[in-house]
């Protein structure tokens, strides 16, 4: 249930019919559990503040009414247009006369569904870790037992706070009357509060005291002024008395804080002047960053071993990396200590290609002369190693580019739970990213990150002096003066975001908040704090947060996190109808979040002795939640491999202190991974994770920092070349129909918003006009093209649009309230035919249902012209499958998201092997695998497994295993893989790197990301699903390439069913491309049984539907389940679309030979001497669109002139190389204009 705190408008003591701030999806499942004609609650709006919704079971549908208050604060039930509405003075005044017949509701109020008061967590007050929470900083109060007791006895065990809760008490019980009584006979103070505040504070006057007078020797030694200052306060709390006392202690407090924070610098300044003789020898620190060495690195040629025989010379090469140069040199080792080398600069090196198999390999495509280009495979020493040269020459590449704004910028994120200590001076394996886990390699560790984010809990140091601390730190490593943007402080949580000098101009809109979650969320001793900004066009969020502690306390910490994601005010106010997870490209959330792990003590420190974390992992609480997507939906999480960080012996990181003494008895604290970072962001987005990992030398507290670092792509803030656009140069984002599925019990009308930084205000759609149900918690609403409004974006450049998002909130006419929301990215949608999209929808944290449609992004030929970013320049080969014994799973990150690609014929697979091989393969051997690839096409394990090309898997994900325990083979999808268990491993699409994205780089060190999907999510559970079948047409087939994550499997038991052959035959899958989705026609409705609850039998108290059976009568209909297809070879399965086929612009592996010392005709051919035909034509025509890089493949294939290219097919497009969707869609609409135009 919503836990908001504070006293209720209702008073101290509401009706229990009212239910505050529960969700809409929680006070449906409320009178769905109270089952009765009549039930009604009253909950807070979600879409007015100050107003009400009433909401109302019959007929087993929810209905909706608006209480809204009125200018002058009376309440009445929002009524159709024309009729007179009636006016409340209050809330209980209006349900009582709703109570009474006949009063124009769909039913009378009959069953009041009350609140539930008995929730032991929530009245828990403990946090877990101490006997009572932490007073705030710096004010924290000593007292003594209330004035007018028994004497004073203070004993040193004596707790503070429990003295000053006394006091408070009696204040309370007695003292406040007679304050209250004076203040209504005009008195203008409260004397006795004034006299317990006193009585309270006695002791830490007097500690006050002597602490000022210990400094006053200090102070008249570096410092006049306050010494002065000093004097006057001790001599004035000797003769302070009555109303005067506490004054006199805040002001005492006041100096008493300056004069701390201030008088090491004067002392440093006073002892700097006399040595001024020394210090003026010493050299001025420069702004600037360190100079980046020249870095070799040893690595071995990949060659087979007849090459190596026929070249003859040695494997053993040196890569020296001259980052200021812009220089790579190549130098080969050869006999007799001899070198031969190759100097190639920056704007030479064209491509590099990582091996997704060899995780320490890496392909580099040179420029050889105008029209050759080659490609050496090297074998680095390990796959760290790999990953530094990669990023120094990015940093190369970044340092030489002409582009005036980046595209790509490196974020330090760390979080560090101090323990109520300072920091030690020493933290530079924190910023250095030393220690355990995923580290960055020694040659890369000392480049300055742009951006540094610290989130800390229980740390005690005022924030100027933390800021200067950390900004002191990073000067030492980086010799840069980095630039605070924000500081946000609740009690002890902080966090702090500092940027490189250079990039302070590129910050903008900054915003910081913060959200109580402590005792009733009214105390900050538990909470958040976020900051929020633009960097240049792309919006970062960052949220740190210290969540309630304690091993059973699973339930509070996910409302504590539900709490955060509702209340935290952060981002765009226009975009209030989204949480906080989606208002933002890239969402960072980090903290001492406490989950702990359900194992043994015992147990748990074997496992960690021996190093053996996957076993605790699969016991962690944060993963298992997360599985159940009860929390952090849709985030990503990058694979741990280090141990716990909580709860070490202070000063050591070799023991666990797992036992702790409490009043109550022994504490156990197992160890536990506390200290996290998660992020989400918007589809087809950068972003890499480089390190994660915790210091293993840092030991003030029980916890170790913990580090993050992240490569993102970002975009500029665009300006037109072209100017605004004229009429007949506008892009328009055009709808064809849009289908949703939400979860309610409602059977209203519902609307469509629409959102995104490229629209100048928001858009609405008008009502859904079609609406299905086939089972009372489940509602299917349609909107037709006349329907969905057609929007203009600002600018029509597709260097624009291609970084642009469309947000999409379902709101209801009842009440204006959200029933999900989701976010679009336009990149695939562009093209001049309609493409599909489909992803789920959330609301408040919780998956709600989820949508899909056909719409198209046009953009006029004029405004098509598009450039590489940066951070597409590498790509990953994905023609092998993962590690052998790992599974490398896709990060179940950002905003799961299905990319619409119709092809009719897949060869990128067949590239990438001759790229990486150097045309080694015959002509037979390529027609060989491209036969192969035919007959695999038909193969669902092609197409990754998903929610999306399945029908049995429509509606939601999330569903556990048991949830299918009980299906039918009716409804079952028929099967075409081996037995579970049995599946080959697949690695095609599990190292996407980008959430939801084009580029596909995410384990950049051979770590996978750790995906947190569906329980037993792995493609390794052999469950296929058709994704590719005869569309029906003339050669029509629909090779839809993979989604983002894995979908949930089927349990052993339904794959047993899923053997037995359908009894009736199935129509085909239709083509999606051809699919206008029509409105709904009931069909029977399900009867869901108690297992079908989330979880199984064993999770019978969770009342959550399961929607994975709702999914399968939703689309049986519609979307009957294709038969079943002949299996793949191994070596081909669940390769899908390559991804160099998804990259925008692309970046296909280059298909050049690989050894420079090998012949020009054994490069390339009889064929070498076609590429300079027509080059001028074509090569102004790709130039003119951005694409010049698929010119060399073009020609190489004969398409040397404008005149034949007209005739060119999307097959003839795919062989020439050019393998991503939205390319081949810019070259063909561009061709067919041309050809219209003669």
């Amino acid at each position: 249930m919503a836990g908001g705190g504070g006293v209720s408008p209702l008073g101290l003591a509401p009706p229990l019919w009212y239910h505050r701030d529960l969700s809409r999806a929680a006070a449906e499942e409320l009178l769905a559990r109270a089952g009765r004609d009549g039930s009604f609650l009253v909950r807070d709006s979600e879409s007015v503040n100050g107003a009400y919704a009433l909401c109302v079971l019959f007929q087993k549908h929810v209905h909706t009414y608006r209480v809204l208050p009125d200018e002058e604060g009376f309440l009445a039930v929002q009524t159709s247009q024309g009729v007179q509405p009636k006016r409340f003075k209050s809330l209980p005044e209006l349900v009582l006369l709703y109570l009474q017949p006949s009063q124009g509701l769909v039913s009378t109020l009959l069953y009041p569904v009350d609140r539930d008061e008995s929730i032991p967590e929530d009245r828990d007050y403990s946090d877990g870790e101490d006997e009572k929470p932490p007073l705030p900083p710096r004010s924290a109060s000593t007292s003594t037992t209330p004035t007018g007791s028994a004497p004073e006895t203070p004993t040193d065990s004596t707790p503070a706070a429990n003295g000053l809760s006394t006091i408070s008490h009696e204040y309370l019980k007695g003292s406040y009357a007679l304050d209250l009584q004076a203040v209504k006979q005009g008195a203008s103070s409260l004397p006795h509060l004034n006299k317990t505040l006193v009585s309270s504070c006695k002791r830490l006057n007097g500690e006050v005291d002597k602490v000022l007078s210990g400094l006053e020797i200090l102070s008249k030694v570096f410092d006049q002024q306050s010494a002065f200052m000093v004097s006057k306060m001790i001599q004035q709390s000797v003769n302070q008395g009555g109303d005067q006392e506490l004054e006199n202690l805040v002001t005492k407090l006041a100096i008493l804080k300056d004069l701390l924070s201030s008088i090491e610098k004067k002392a440093l300044k006073a002892v700097q002047d006399l040595s001024v003789s020394t210090l003026s020898s010493l050299p001025p620190l420069t702004r600037h960053s360190k100079t980046i060495p020249v870095q070799a690195f040893e690595v071995k040629l990949d060659v087979y071993l007849a090459d190596l025989t026929k070249i003859g010379k040695s494997q053993k090469h040196s890569l020296s990396v001259d980052v200021e140069g812009g220089m790579l040199v190549v130098m080969k080792k050869m006999k007799d200590n001899q070198e031969d080398w190759n100097t190639f600069t920056h704007h030479k090196i064209r491509q590099l290609i990582k091996s997704q198999r060899v995780q320490n390999k890496l392909g580099i495509v040179f420029e050889k002369d105008k029209e050759k280009s080659q490609r050496k495979d090297f074998i680095f020493a390990s796959a760290k190693k790999r990953e530094a040269f990669c990023q120094l020459l990015q940093l190369m590449k970044n340092k030489h580019s002409n582009q005036d704004e980046p595209d790509m910028i490196s974020i330090f994120i760390g979080t560090w739970n101090m323990g109520s200590v300072p920091s030690p001076k020493a933290v530079g394996s924190w910023l250095l990213c030393r220690g355990l886990g995923k580290t960055l390699d020694e040659m890369t560790v000392t480049i300055p990150h742009d951006l540094y984010v610290f989130g800390t809990q229980e740390n005690s140091v005022c924030d100027r002096e933390w800021v200067d601390s950390l900004r002191t730190a990073l000067k030492e490593h980086t010799e840069l003066d980095y630039k605070p943007i924000a500081v946000q402080t609740l009690w002890n949580i902080k966090i702090a975001v500092l940027v490189k000098p250079e990039h302070e101009n590129r910050i903008s809109h900054v915003g910081v908040s913060s959200v109580k979650t402590g005792i009733a969320n009214t105390l900050g001793n538990k909470g958040a704090v976020g900051v929020s900004f633009m960097f240049n066009g792309t919006s970062f969020g960052f949220v740190n947060c210290h969540l309630t502690s304690g091993n059973e306390k699973i339930g509070r910490r996910n409302q504590n996190y539900l709490d955060i994601l509702r209340l935290l005010s952060l981002g765009d106010k226009q975009l209030s109808s989204f949480d906080i997870s989606l208002r933002f490209t890239h969402l960072f959330w980090l903290g001492d979040l406490n989950y702990r792990l359900d194992m043994d003590i015992q147990e748990i420190l074997n496992y960690i002795n021996r190093k053996e974390f996957d076993p605790l992992l699969k016991v962690d609480q944060l993963n298992l939640e997360r599985e159940k997507n009860k929390v952090f939906l849709r985030f990503a999480e990058e694979e741990i491999s280090y141990p716990p960080t909580y709860r070490y012996e202070r000063g050591s990181r070799d023991t666990y202190v797992w036992q702790k003494q409490k009043a109550t008895g022994m504490r156990t604290n197992v160890p536990s991974w506390c200290d996290r970072i998660l992020w989400k962001s918007y589809p087809e987005t950068h972003i890499v994770c480089n390190s994660y990992g915790c210091t293993d030398d840092v030991v003030t507290s029980d916890h170790s920092p913990v580090f993050g670092t992240f490569e993102v792509g970002v975009t500029s803030q665009f300006v037109s070349k072209k100017g605004l656009p004229k009429s007949s140069e506008q892009a328009y984002i055009e709808f064809e129909n849009i289908e949703a599925i939400v979860k309610t019990a409602s059977r209203t009308k519902f609307f469509i918003e629409f959102y995104s930084t490229c629209l100048e205000e928001f858009k609405k759609s008008y009502e859904n006009d079609s609406q299905s149900s086939d089972n009372v918690n489940f509602l299917r609403v349609g909107w037709s093209n006349k329907q969905l409004t057609t929007l203009k974006p600002l600018l029509s450049e597709i260097e624009y649009l291609q970084d642009q998002h469309l947000l999409l909130t379902v709101k209801s006419l009842d009440g204006y309230e959200s029933y999900g929301e989701c976010v679009v990215a336009l990149k695939s949608m562009i093209g001049s035919t309609a493409q599909q999209f489909h992803t789920y929808l959330s609301h408040r944290g919780e998956e709600t249902g989820n949508i899909r449609g056909s719409m198209r992004v046009r953009v006029p030929a004029e405004r098509m012209g598009t450039r590489e970013r940066l951070y597409e320049w590498i790509s990953v080969d994905k023609d092998e499958t993962g590690p052998k014994g790992r599974s490398t799973l896709p990060p179940r990150s950002g905003h799961d998201y299905v990319k619409p690609s119709l092809t009719q014929k897949h060869v990128g697979a067949v590239l990438g092997k001759v790229s990486e091989e150097g045309e080694r393969s015959t002509k037979e051997e390529v027609t060989a695998a491209r036969a192969k690839q035919d007959s695999a096409e038909g193969d669902p394990s092609t197409c990754k497994n998903n929610s999306y090309n399945n029908p049995a898997y429509y509606i939601l994900e999330g569903v556990p295993n048991q949830s299918a325990a009980t299906l039918s083979s009716e409804l079952l999808p028929s099967p075409c893989s081996p037995p579970a268990g049995k599946a080959p491993l697949s690695g095609e699409g599990r190292g996407r790197h980008s959430s939801g994205s084009s580029h596909p780089r995410r384990h950049t060190a051979g770590h996978p990301v750790r995906p947190i999907s569906e329980e037993g999510s792995s493609e390794d559970d052999g469950i296929a699903v058709v994704g590719v079948v005869s569309g029906g047409g003339a050669g029509g087939t629909l090779n839809r390439p993979p989604p983002d994550f894995p979908p949930p499997p089927l349990p052993k038991g339904a794959l047993e069913m899923a053997n037995t052959p359908f009894s009736k035959p199935r129509p085909l899958y239709p083509d999606l491309a051809e699919v206008k989705i029509p409105a709904a026609n009931p069909s029977p409705a399900f009867v869901l049984g108690e297992d079908f609850r989330r979880g199984g039998p064993e999770g019978l108290d969770d009342q959550s539907c399961s929607v994975l059976q709702m999914a399968k009568t939703l689309s049986e209909s519609e979307y009957p389940p294709p038969p079943r297809a002949p299996s793949a070879p191994p070596h081909l399965r669940g390769q899908g679309l390559g991804d160099a086929c998804r990259t925008f612009p692309p970046r296909a592996p280059i298909t050049e030979s690989i050894a420079e010392d090998l012949p020009e005709e054994a490069l390339w051919g009889s064929s070498s001497s076609s590429l300079s035909v027509g080059e001028s034509s074509v090569g102004e025509w790709l130039q003119r669109l951005g694409l010049d890089r698929y010119e060399e493949g073009l020609l190489h294939n004969g398409w040397d002139d404008l005149e034949f290219l007209s005739d060119i097919t999307e097959e003839d497009l795919e062989e020439a190389g050019i393998l991503d969707p939205a390319h081949k869609r810019i070259l063909l609409e561009s061709l067919r204009q041309q050809k219209q135009q003669k």
